[in-house]
């Protein structure tokens, strides 16, 4: 049986028994049937990079030409995954309380800009500045600051993470964090020229974060709203470009639904319906999309498809982030967080979270978690020894795998329309197309079974010939190849980037 997920957002899944002959599978692309408009891909810099930052220039080179490079060596082969965005960790100053600050591990405490002194130290988190830095040498364009906890300077409790379950942050501090922001985006342009696109002042605000495990503070819809109108109000007072992205949801549901948090929930239409008393959509530097993590959401793939189809009809055309993700879990026994794996299972699984984000909720970003990860966990997309001053770093096949993506589809370019036929035994093929700006067609092939797939590629606008392919599995990573013809062979077990210049 065939199923065909929403033709006209260009997402097809064919899911059937395969047989021995790999027939033709035939994609139409149709350049006229537009769906969003893709604004970045990206990672964050959290917990390592405070430290990875200032390690020995050749290793924390190759770590930034892995994550944001979009050069080439001579005979092609991408030297990066060319990120299009970089999330920076505003740390809240549990670093600087070292074990008083009841967070365990100290890889996941974080310094803040506002010392102890009352005094901004700019410098701070070297090793975070230094990425900065980097990413913007590489050609990444946005940037983007994010909040786990305020500082502890302003906090209930003076620590990083809450006590029972309760907002850490009472109203009569919401101006004292507005005002930090505010000057976190001119001391983050003083010392690397560099202005944040955007804040978010909030992170995944349904959980307690109350263990100790890392910076977390709680908030009701209500508190969101006064800590974000306090925030937009100073910005636009001191004439700041950055604009304020919310929610970051701990998972999607509650973009749309109640579920067991009902004031924490339901966030679509708490901030952006006008008849809500909490209505941001009027906000100064409010910026008109929601963000929220995919974790918990992915499998089985009947349920992830059916959350994000409800997410795409309750957002009403505002756009979607999908703003943190990482493989945590079970997953309905499909894809076990648990264990480093530095190959393809863990890819092809990403790969598909991938392909449902983009084409069945639409988004317009597509974000990972820890870019750099100490932890025997599906958490990075690169690996390290946990050490502070130096060690072996290892990429990853979800690395290359996200950079099938982010390398080649660029900031505003269009999904358009993907339509496969002819296929009567080919099981588990994604197929995506998107059009950049220069007028260049990405088109973004999984291929998750055991057999290779043979795609024939056709549409009006749409040239026979000089296509390029880059192709992930277990032999390369974005290996470079030539396309003659409209034909092309996918391996199993690969996901493979094609593009072509268009007429």
């Amino acid at each position: 049986m065939k199923k065909i997920m929403g033709a006209l957002l260009g997402c097809m899944v064919l899911q059937q028994g395969m047989s021995q002959d790999n027939p033709v599978i035939s994609v139409n692309i149709d350049l006229s049937r537009k769906a969003q408009t893709i604004h970045n891909f990206a990672a964050s810099d959290a917990w390592s990079c405070q430290f990875t930052g200032t390690w020995p220039d050749s290793k924390r080179n190759q770590l930034a030409d892995w994550l944001f490079s979009s050069d080439t060596t001579a005979n092609g082969q991408p030297k990066g995954i060319g990120l299009s965005m970089w999330r920076f960790n505003i740390g809240a100053g549990s670093t600087e309380q070292g074990d008083d600050s009841g967070i365990r591990d100290e890889w996941r405490r974080a310094a803040c800009f506002l010392g102890a002194d009352h005094q901004y130290h700019w410098q701070q988190p070297v090793g975070q500045i230094w990425f900065l830095n980097a990413a913007k040498a590489r050609g990444v364009r946005q940037f983007l600051g994010f909040v786990n906890s305020p500082p502890v300077a302003f906090t209930r409790n003076g620590k990083a993470f809450a006590s029972h379950g309760e907002c850490n942050l009472s109203p009569e501090q919401y101006p004292a964090v507005a005002n930090f922001l505010k000057d976190v985006v001119l001391g983050i342009k003083q010392v690397t020229g560099i202005t944040l696109d955007f804040v978010s002042p909030v992170n995944e605000p349904q959980w307690d974060w109350s263990d100790g495990g890392q910076e977390g503070c709680p908030y009701n819809n209500e508190q969101i709203y006064g800590l974000v109108k306090a925030v937009g109000q100073t910005f636009h007072q001191h004439q700041l470009s950055t604009q304020i992205l919310i929610t970051e949801a701990g998972k999607l549901n509650y973009l749309y639904a109640g579920e067991d948090k009902p004031a924490k929930g339901t966030q679509v239409a708490a901030f952006f319906d006008p008849q809500r008393s909490t209505y941001l959509g009027n906000c100064p530097n409010i910026y008109r999309a929601v963000a929220g993590h995919s974790y918990f959401t992915t499998s089985p793939r009947d349920t992830a498809v059916a959350i994000r189809q409800r997410l795409h009809t309750a957002l009403k055309g505002i756009p979607f982030w999908q703003s943190e993700y990482c493989i945590l879990g079970d997953n309905a026994g499909e894809m076990n967080g648990s264990k480093v794996d530095l190959g393809m299972d863990a890819a092809l699984y990403l790969a598909r979270v991938i392909h449902t984000d983009l084409t069945v909720a639409n988004a317009s970003a597509w974000q990972w978690w820890l870019a750099i990860s100490p932890y025997d966990y599906k958490d990075g997309l690169i690996y390290i020894d946990k050490n502070k001053v130096d060690g072996q770093i290892h990429d990853t096949k979800m690395l290359w795998v996200l950079g099938n993506y982010s390398r080649f589809v660029r900031p505003a370019a269009q999904r358009v329309t993907a339509q496969l036929t002819g296929a009567r035994a080919i099981k588990d093929i994604y197929l995506s197309a998107y059009k950049n700006t220069d007028n260049t067609l990405a088109m973004v092939v999984v291929n998750s079974s055991a057999s290779a797939a043979n795609i024939e590629i056709h549409g009006k606008g749409i040239p026979g010939g000089s296509m390029r392919s880059y192709t992930t599995n277990n032999e390369g990573n974005l290996q470079p190849g030539n396309v003659n013809g409209r034909t092309m062979v996918v391996p199993a077990r690969s996901v493979v980037t094609i593009t072509q210049q268009l007429k």
